[in-house]
């Protein structure tokens, strides 16, 4: 199988439990809840998204022929060193092109393969570490992992139906934009009321990384 990746860089993971780890970032090309094109964004599913996630032109980025050239790129972009390998799979949404060969050829290279799904389609094959993180009025249906990440606030979520969902952390993640502010506080707002959240900020925009 082929692979259109977006970017690949070597960066801290800025987000989430894992956060402050080094790890090779893995953009993958494409989403299945938003084209990425500005013109569709009012009509799309997810509507908050502040990623670029079209096309293979970015740092790192480009068409990769098969699992071993791409885990190859994974592995340039790291270095030298077997000891904590860290690969984070995102997009766009990376389970669209995601399989059990690119999994394999990244743990033959000593990589932990952690990933950042929207959960509308089955995380198969499971990478070591999965994050989903929902998106109102998407269909779930990966709902287990390690870690449930919710961009807050979003009007149209059920919070009692992603608390009984099999997951060991449930994070929230005030949403960017112009009323970041008032994300903020509405985020500090649910931990407060609700303990079983806790609260994860972007720590690589707020200190500069990409």
């Amino acid at each position: 199988m082929a692979y259109a990746v977006k970017e690949a860089f070597l960066t801290l993971q800025g987000e989430g439990v894992q956060s402050g780890s080094r790890a090779v970032f893995l953009r993958f090309a494409g989403c299945n809840l938003w084209s990425g094109r500005e013109v569709d964004r009012a009509a799309a599913v997810c509507r908050f998204c502040d990623t670029d996630f079209v096309g293979t032109d970015g740092t790192g980025g480009g068409k990769f022929a098969d699992a071993g050239a791409l885990a190859e790129q994974v592995d340039l972009l790291w270095g030298e060193g077997l000891t904590g390998r860290l690969v984070v799979v995102t997009g766009g949404e990376p389970m669209l092109q995601f399989d059990t060969p690119l999994l394999d050829a990244l743990h033959a290279r000593n990589f932990r393969v952690a990933m950042e799904s929207n959960g509308t389609l089955p995380a198969d094959p499971r990478p070591d570490w999965l994050c989903i993180s929902p998106k109102a009025g998407s269909e779930v249906v990966q709902r287990s992992g390690d870690e449930l990440k919710l961009v807050w606030p979003q009007e149209g979520i059920d919070l009692d139906e992603l608390e009984a969902w099999d997951f060991a952390h449930h994070l929230i993640q005030p949403m960017d934009g112009a009323d970041r502010k008032a994300a903020l506080a509405a985020a500090i707002g649910l931990v407060m009321a609700r303990p079983k959240w806790r609260l994860t900020l972007q720590t690589h925009k707020i200190i500069g990384l990409a």
